[in-house]
């Protein structure tokens, strides 16, 4: 089905978002992990998982519309020095990807293409789930500060 290409370069401009979320994750997965904070680590590999199937749900509605996926282009993948940074950008970022969907489930509304609206609404409320963590994660960090929530996310021997 031959989909408006505002739509499809929409749903590209998103794509990005999720390819690029993909590899922080799991950097910080990979960073978290080596420096033994197994809890967060698994949470992190699990974003980065997550993200994947959002990206093959992309890239199967823009193939879908006879669109080409962008799987070349990324934004810049900031990286955390340790973990209440790598915290802190990956909120900025959801927060910034956030705004991008609500943006383009507007320009879906407008276009009439409720199929592509309900997928973004679906990735807007895994969005906005992960921005609900991370905010949780500041306050357990502000209540116990970040030694006390570092200890509870560290490997645990058995």
């Amino acid at each position: 089905m031959k989909g408006d290409k505002k739509i499809i370069d929409a749903l590209n401009d998103i794509l990005t978002g999720e390819l690029t979320a993909i590899n922080i994750y799991y950097l910080h997965y990979k960073m978290q992990e080596n420096w033994g904070y197994e809890k967060l680590a698994e949470h992190s590999r699990a974003e980065s998982m997550h993200e994947m199937k959002h990206a093959n749900q992309l890239i199967e509605r823009i193939l879908f519309l006879e669109g080409a996926p962008n799987m070349a282009r990324y934004e810049e993948i900031p990286v955390g020095k340790n973990c209440q940074e790598q915290l802190k950008s990956e909120y900025a970022y959801e927060k910034k990807h956030v705004e991008k969907l609500k943006k383009h489930i507007r320009l879906c509304l407008d276009k009439n293409d409720f199929v592509t609206k309900e997928l973004l609404d679906g990735i807007l409320k895994d969005s906005e789930e992960s921005c609900d963590w991370l905010e949780t994660q500041f306050s357990r960090i502000q209540d116990i500060g970040i030694q006390n929530y570092l200890t509870e996310h560290m490997k645990t021997e058995e």
